[in-house]
């Protein structure tokens, strides 16, 4: 018998069928299968020499019949069962055409990566739900930059607009100021539920019991471990930073910078192309960097991007521009039978 950790891995594609309000389809292995009952995303094998979006668009005409009219790249994830060595590419699947059916029997359900009511979940899956839970936008604060009250008055604004993930970064701020200024920041994100982390400073974030930390490149290319906090990103610029942060297990990374920014007008951007080639494959969520705004969020996702990180276009007009869910797009009505 073929020992499966060192089989080559069989080539699977996997769909992370969304909603516009950012629920996702599950999937029951019909009996029959291995792994009979249990609940996965939609896909199948990759044939020999048929590319990946191909399968993906084949697999759920075959098993939902429909007609898939926009896909994205999202992240690569390696697993091993006992009976096989598997290689995930997984796809959001943004738009289709034609009603959701069982064509092969199995039962389907929505979930919200918060609240999962189905079970038990491919081993696999794990963490495909848990990078599912981090929200599509990335707010990084610059109250260095506008002031604090004036920073503070735009979260708050943000924050009613949708904004749902949020990083203090404040270099030059003074140690108990910084701590001051978190504190704030932390108390307004609680009151929406959203995810606050604070940038290279473990201890604060353990003082504050922030959501987590954010290592910067340089914090990254010196650690062992991954910190102990229950979210963590990275900040990289290359492909060595991103295979440390994938070593490391970490929950997301942020690449760029994207374009030319002011805050780092010495760096090279990497556009978008050279952004696609390396995310490519990768096994954590990346969010685009460097010059972003709003308007970019479906080009960076068209670029294999899980969503974009931003300073100062998180706090641009605030009263007037509305932070994303979930991924944008529109599927059918749902009609499954």
């Amino acid at each position: 018998m073929t020992n499966a950790a060192t089989a080559r891995p069989v080539e699977v594609v996997a769909a992370v069928i969304v909603q516009p309000d950012g629920r996702f389809l599950l999937a029951q292995r019909p009996s029959g299968k291995v792994y009979a009952g249990y609940w996965e995303f939609p896909g199948g094998k990759v044939e020999p020499g048929e590319p990946a979006e191909q399968a993906l668009q084949r697999e759920l005409h075959e098993e939902l019949g429909i007609l898939v009219t926009r896909a994205c790249r999202w992240i690569t994830r390696e697993y091993i069962y006992p009976h096989a060595h598997v290689r995930l590419q997984f796809f959001r699947v943004l738009s289709w055409e034609g009603d959701l059916h069982s064509r092969e029997g199995q039962a389907f359900a929505w979930q919200r990566a918060s609240a999962i009511d189905v079970g038990p979940v491919l081993p696999a899956n794990g963490p495909i739900l848990r990078g599912l839970a981090l929200p599509p936008v990335l707010a990084i604060t610059d109250a260095s930059l506008r002031g604090e009250r004036e920073l503070l008055d735009r979260l708050d604004v943000a924050l009613e607009h949708g904004l749902r993930m949020v990083m203090v970064r404040e270099k030059e701020m003074a140690p108990e100021g910084r701590r001051l200024f978190a504190a704030e920041v932390l108390a307004r994100c609680r009151t929406f539920g959203a995810l606050a982390l604070i940038n290279r400073d473990e201890e604060l974030a353990r003082e504050l019991e922030a959501d987590g930390v954010h290592l910067t490149a340089a914090q990254l290319s010196r650690r062992s471990s991954r910190p102990e906090a229950a979210w963590c990103g990275a900040s990289c610029h290359d492909e060595r930073e991103l295979q440390r942060a994938a070593e490391l297990g970490l929950d997301y990374v942020v690449l760029g910078p994207v374009f030319k920014t002011a805050s780092h007008p010495d760096a090279v951007p990497i556009g978008w192309p050279r952004f696609e080639a390396m995310t490519r494959d990768f096994p954590l969520p990346v969010y685009a960097l460097g010059g972003m705004t709003l308007d970019h969020f479906d080009v960076a996702c068209g670029a294999g991007a899980h969503g974009i990180a931003m300073m100062r276009g998180a706090w641009g007009p605030s009263e007037t521009q509305s932070f994303p869910s979930g991924w944008s797009g529109s599927g059918s009505a749902v009609g499954m039978r």
